[in-house]
């Protein structure tokens, strides 16, 4: 979930292992860096444009630290492109009526410390929206360095498993198969997997 979440909506296939390989992916953090770079832009000005602190952006550069989808989303949003752009270049498609399909095992991979996630549609440009699929495999509050945390807003579904939303402001909050939840981001938040088996979630986050 949490890109890192501070973490979509990834969705509403397993992921399963059987899935071929994703292509090597330039590394974040580098693209990051070109991004920055070309808009002649400091640490300091990208934190204040994203909303990113620039000790959490500098690790990002350095591969040190994989951020959540919610921090991807940030990111993104201050320089301007779609979160997709962090992991990949994106296809522009910009047609009135348009649409985008993401088949089983489609969609742009992202791995953070806590959840395995696969952003959907992401061809898409200017999105309102951002659909995710994600495991969850954290299962400890800890396995999060900071709880993500954005202007966002967050609609979740679960598909299989069972988990736990955490937040500064609720008693944790299980939810099971089927069962949804609609909240804003800007508490400190994060997810947990409450069993053995990985939940799975499909999640959206405005853009």
């Amino acid at each position: 979930m949490l890109v890192s979440g501070q973490t979509l909506l990834s969705q509403t296939e397993t992921l399963a292992a059987s899935e071929p390989a994703e292509p090597a992916e330039e590394a974040i953090g580098e693209r990051i860096i070109g991004l920055r770079k070309t808009r002649g832009l400091t640490l300091q000005e990208c934190a204040r444009l994203s909303g990113v602190a620039a000790s959490t952006l500098s690790k990002i550069e350095r591969n040190e630290l994989s951020p959540t989808v919610s921090t991807l989303v940030k990111i993104a949003s201050g320089f301007g492109v779609e979160p997709a752009e962090l992991l990949a270049p994106s296809r522009v498609a910009t047609a009135p009526g348009r649409r985008a399909v993401s088949r089983q095992g489609e969609g742009k991979a992202h791995t953070s410390q806590s959840c395995q996630n696969r952003l959907l549609c992401s061809e898409l440009k200017n999105k309102r929206m951002v659909p995710v699929r994600t495991r969850v495999t954290a299962r400890s509050t800890t396995d999060y360095p900071v709880w993500p945390q954005s202007d966002a807003e967050i609609f979740l579904w679960v598909v299989s498993g069972r988990m736990l939303l955490h937040s500064k402001v609720y008693e944790p909050l299980e939810l099971g198969p089927g069962d949804s939840v609609y909240y804003d981001g800007n508490v400190p938040h994060c997810w947990t997997t409450a069993g053995d088996e990985d939940a799975e979630v499909i999640w959206v986050v405005s853009a």
